[in-house]
């Protein structure tokens, strides 16, 4: 079991000017040492292999090698397992257009379309084959300054920039905007290069060590004083106060307004506060809300609250916010009745996959964007602090289970009943069907009535659900094609046609 989690606060720093090209300085030195340090990993040298050279030839210490080291490792790592999923997600693509072409040939009328799924899985098929060219050679890529920003330079004017000048200035500017300082438990403060110290007025002030080339110029450091993080000033006060030590790792950032600094610390388990044996919590998120159903040691609801969740048009500023404080509400509920949280743990590729297929275009843009990984990162990391339980459950079925046995004899709607069987999933209640029929929400204020079809008691409970989610995808097809039918004006006959 987890008993820490590692956090990150994070603050602005009002500078001099000649405080903020001292940092710039040592980013883009820093920036220096960590592309020179990839374009050796890249040619089959070991990171570590080169610190008695770097630390000659860029006159840095050992810690700040160690820094650069530790983060190119990082984004390396990440570039890898970005692969690994990039090539999961071709082959499901390939997958899917492959059963599209099969369906197509046999319709002579789609032989337009049929021509395009054929390009586009020519497309795929050379585009996974270079990727798995990469991973079988261990080739990593990565563009500092970012990818997006390098292709602008030729597209400068639709870009905004006047000339390649000036998009060469932002380019660089953008490479060498942040460096890492790293942090240690058996360092002085968590950080022998990057020191904090409480002041007198409560606030804190950081003493960079620089790098060796301005030692001259401006001494062996840099004074930040009157620090004030608006958040996790507790955990950083409490890690610099640790008796065994606690290391604290620093990421300074600039971007179009000033400096900002990140502390990275680790937050301890605090006492657990939820309860198992007495209800749950069950979550499920969608579009537009969040719904949360609370239920009882039977598994029967007993509150249940629907929280509205725009993604769509919102900043990231604006939707870290919004996401903030609906999980902090939520974590309050869950703390009040000491009931533990149950999400779903879902394959964003699977899911998006089978959306995409479903024509859900506006749940598919969700988990597309970060706004659905980032309720997730905000949830736990609350809970965590609150002292609440997460679990997490397969949604497999939930939302067909929930509209066929909870939905009507509830009063819950379509989303609040899928939340109700998530919960129940977690407290381990059966999920056969409750009657041999069905009367089920459309999901316009309606009903639609039909007959299950029959349960194989050999096989497990899903293979039924199964076949039943099937049958409703039919039904309500059709319900909604005699209302729309039944709604629209008669088509004109050529008598009435002619009677005017």
């Amino acid at each position: 079991m987890t008993t820490e989690m590692m956090l990150t606060y994070q603050t602005r720093l009002m500078l001099r000017a000649e405080e903020d090209a001292i940092l710039q300085h040592c980013a883009c030195l820093f920036g220096k040492v960590e592309r020179s340090l990839f374009a050796e990993v890249a040619r089959g040298k070991k990171a570590a292999s080169s610190k008695n050279q770097y630390l000659k030839e860029f006159n840095i210490t050992a810690r700040q090698f160690n820094a650069c080291r530790i983060n190119l490792e990082g984004k390396m790592e990440a570039c890898r397992t970005g692969q690994d999923r990039a090539i999961d997600s071709l082959k499901q693509q390939i997958a899917s257009i492959e059963h599209k072409i099969q369906q197509l040939e046999k319709k002579p009328s789609k032989r337009l379309v049929l021509h395009q799924k054929k390009r586009r899985w020519e497309i795929l098929q050379q585009r996974l084959a270079s990727m798995e060219e990469d991973l079988k050679q261990k080739r990593v890529r990565l563009c500092f300054g970012g990818k997006k920003l390098f292709n602008a330079q030729y597209h400068l004017e639709k870009n905004g920039f006047a000339s390649h000048s000036e998009w060469k200035q932002t380019w660089q500017a953008n490479r060498n905007s942040e460096f890492f300082v790293l942090g240690s438990r058996d360092e002085s403060c968590g950080n022998q290069t990057c020191t904090a110290s409480l002041q007198g007025n409560g606030k804190l002030c950081l003493r960079l060590r620089l790098p060796k080339d301005l030692e001259e110029k401006h001494g062996k450091y840099i004074q930040i004083p009157d620090l004030s993080f608006a958040y996790g000033y507790q955990a950083i006060v409490a890690a610099l106060n640790h008796p065994e030590g606690q290391a604290i790792s620093y990421r300074f950032k600039k971007d179009t307004k000033s400096w900002k600094v990140f502390a990275t610390t680790a937050l301890q388990k605090t006492e657990p506060v939820s309860q198992e044996g007495i209800g749950a919590i069950g979550i499920d998120l969608n579009t537009d809300h969040i719904a949360c159903v609370e239920t009882d040691r039977f598994g029967n609801p007993i509150q249940s609250k629907v929280f509205p969740w725009v993604s769509y048009g919102r900043t990231k500023g604006q939707l870290k916010a919004i996401t903030g404080d609906l999980c902090k509400e939520i974590v309050h509920w869950a703390r009040i009745t000491k009931k533990p949280i149950v999400i779903e743990n879902l394959d964003f590729l699977q899911k998006k996959l089978s959306l995409k297929d479903d024509g859900n275009k506006k749940f598919s843009r969700l988990l597309s964007n970060f706004s659905y990984g980032l309720f997730y990162i905000f949830l736990i990391a609350r809970a965590f602090k609150e002292g609440i339980g997460i679990h997490r459950v397969n949604p497999a079925f939930t939302s067909i289970i929930g509209r066929v046995n909870f939905a009507k004899r509830y009063g819950l709607s379509v989303h609040l009943a899928a939340a109700l069987c998530i919960a129940r999933r977690y407290q381990k209640f059966s999920e056969a069907p409750c009657s041999p029929t069905g009367k089920i929400p459309d999901g316009k204020g309606g009903h639609v009535a039909f007959v299950l079809p029959v349960r194989n008691r050999t096989k497990h409970v899903w293979h039924f659900w199964g076949q039943v989610k099937k049958k409703v995808k039919t039904v309500l097809a059709a319900h909604f094609q005699a209302i729309h039918r039944s709604s629209s004006p008669p088509s004109p006959t050529p008598a009435t046609a002619n009677s005017s």
